[in-house]
């Protein structure tokens, strides 16, 4: 399996991604061509070598033409005002392949999703200031362009520094990471330590699209890396990012994942059964790893219910509080237990209905079982005014 991992120990903006996956290996003429397909001629790319920190690597900055005070600077370039419906028409009527369009594309919607939420609007009144300007088009289809090149299987990244402090944009003083980044970044590994704004919204949107799988592991076979130079200074960690070009073996060449956790189990014959649906909610907000509902029959001939929860040990205090005070049980159980669970590997897959998370099982190196995330799938098609049906059988013909 060919891998491009993202170490992105300082973070990641779009410039820095540019700079990486150049330093990788992308020839600067070969992107440099293909970004002139868009048809916009404001601007020019400059690529060079750097040292960050003692780290070699490649420093790129987008300079527009009617900039005339040489300020290299990522984030001082007067902006036009661009929305999601004009930056679309733009990459689809460009000669790019349509494979680097759909990429562009939904990174963009990304962005775009996000400031709706943060502003308050939907997402075709959204002006994009940074990322519609032409710096940030070009980060961004330029990323496209680079993938599309390197034809990797999988994309992993690390946990994402975002950095901390305070950030100065078009909205004012904003607290870091960003509003917009927050958002992208839902549901992703993140860590703030250096005192900067580390990951920009369009560093997030292109890793959060890109990435279908998050971990600080590097568990493969190095055949190449790079190094893309930002423009923030710090002493002890270097504004860097990092990629690497890597093979791995098939992960599934063990049938099994294997490991010990810890079950807690309580009989109830006496709560409002409309009750157990909040409670099996809070016990996976909390890291309930499965929760689940048995009838059972109860002395004297009572009818009740077993609630059990699997969970990992670090999470037992809560999970036994949420019970105990929830729930109208007057005592737990609990002893450990073996799982065995297939390997499992997360994708994404991209239809005419939108993104959508794919969950495949592997058994003895083979795809077994594959199924879409539920509440993607529901909200699309209640979005979309279609039957749910509709949405799985485009997934299977996407999929096979």
């Amino acid at each position: 399996m060919r891998i491009l991992y993202y170490d992105c120990f300082s973070g990641i903006s779009g410039d820095m991604n540019l700079g990486a996956l150049i330093d990788l290996g992308i020839d600067t003429n070969y992107l440099i061509n293909e970004l002139s397909k868009l048809n916009v001629n404001e601007y020019r790319i400059l690529v060079k070598k750097a040292v960050k920190n003692g780290i070699g690597g490649t420093k790129v900055d987008v300079i527009l033409h009617h900039n005339h005070h040489d300020d290299h600077s990522h984030h001082h370039h007067e902006h036009h005002h661009r929305n999601l419906k004009d930056i679309e028409y733009m990459i689809k009527s460009s000669k790019l392949n349509d494979n680097i369009k759909d990429i562009s594309i939904n990174i963009f919607k990304k962005v775009a999703e996000a400031e709706a939420q943060v502003h308050n609007k939907s997402i075709e009144e959204v002006h994009f200031h940074e990322v519609g300007a032409v710096d940030s088009i070009v980060d961004i289809v330029g990323a496209a362009i680079c993938f599309d090149y390197l034809k990797v299987d999988k994309v992993i990244c690390s946990t994402i520094e975002v950095g901390t402090g305070f950030v100065r944009c078009a909205h004012g003083t904003l607290p870091v990471p960003a509003p917009a980044t927050a958002k992208i970044l839902k549901n992703i590994p993140i860590r703030a330590k250096v005192p900067f704004e580390a990951t920009t919204p369009t560093g997030a949107a292109i890793i959060a699209y890109l990435a279908s799988e998050f971990t600080d592991s590097k568990d493969f076979i190095i055949k190449g890396m790079g190094y893309g130079i930002g423009c923030k200074e710090n002493e002890d960690i270097p504004n860097v990012l990092r990629v690497f070009l890597a093979e791995k073996q098939d992960n599934s060449t063990e049938s099994f994942l294997q490991g010990e956790v810890e079950v807690i189990e309580c009989n109830i014959d006496d709560m409002n059964p409309e009750l157990y649906d909040y409670v099996m909610e809070l016990l996976f907000k909390e890291g309930a790893l499965d929760v689940y509902l048995t009838p059972i029959i109860m002395k004297k001939g009572r009818p009740g219910v077993k609630l059990s929860v699997i969970y990992n040990e670090e999470n037992e205090e809560k999970i036994k509080e949420i019970i105990l005070t929830n729930t109208t049980t007057l005592g737990l159980r609990k002893y450990k237990a073996q799982r065995s669970m297939l390997n499992r590997e997360f994708s994404k897959v991209q239809t005419k209905y939108g993104e959508f998370t794919i969950k495949s099982s592997y058994y003895n190196g083979k795809r077994i079982k594959y199924k879409a995330e539920y509440d993607e799938c529901k909200k699309a098609a209640l979005e979309k005014g279609i039957s749910i049906n509709e949405i799985y059988k485009e997934l299977n013909q996407k999929i096979y």
